[in-house]
């Protein structure tokens, strides 16, 4: 899949996320030449999958007592996950990707502390580094930028090397 055909198919989506998002997924694989999930990992579940089964909130439970509205042990889906490189959670067009972020917060413990976390809804795209000991960055883009050579590099390397994107600055930098 080209850029222009990447852009043109999903400018004019306007959908409800659960529809399309495999869809819009595996149509990134294709246009960053990536093997789709199906492809690249016929159980379906070990290491990169759609509907990753998760427990919310996994380092919570202890904290519960303090305000956690969670149920220990309550039970939900991350979008898509590749093991060691990134959690995807997607929202319908123009919803709060704030709110999918705060989602996959609560799945990354679940997800083995996964170094990228992406929102996505089906035009923006919103990545944000979650490696440990490290000041969090944020990349941001549109559909409309996808093509942009900064930003094909980001989407490459969530699935290629994450390590591309691991910031430079600790938080013990920070700290001192």
């Amino acid at each position: 899949m080209t850029p222009a055909e990447f852009k043109k198919k999903w400018s004019r989506y306007s959908g409800k996320e659960t529809s399309a998002y495999q869809g819009h997924f595996d149509d990134l694989c294709r246009l960053l030449e990536q093997p789709t999930p199906a492809e690249a990992d016929p159980s379906g579940s070990d290491l990169f999958c759609f509907q990753k089964r998760v427990v919310k909130d996994a380092e919570l439970f202890e904290l519960h007592e303090t305000g956690v509205e969670t149920e220990p042990g309550e039970r939900g889906f991350a979008d898509v996950w590749k093991k060691s490189c990134f959690a995807w959670e997607y929202k319908g067009k123009k919803k709060n990707l704030d709110e999918a972020y705060k989602q996959l917060l609560r799945y990354r413990e679940s997800l083995l502390n996964p170094p990228l976390l992406v929102v996505c809804d089906f035009d923006r795209y919103i990545v944000r580094t979650n490696f440990n000991g490290t000041v969090q960055e944020v990349h941001e883009f549109n559909n409309d930028q996808i093509d942009r050579p900064e930003n094909l590099r980001i989407l490459r390397a969530l699935f290629e090397n994450p390590d591309f994107l691991k910031p430079q600055r600790t938080t013990a930098q920070v700290t001192e």
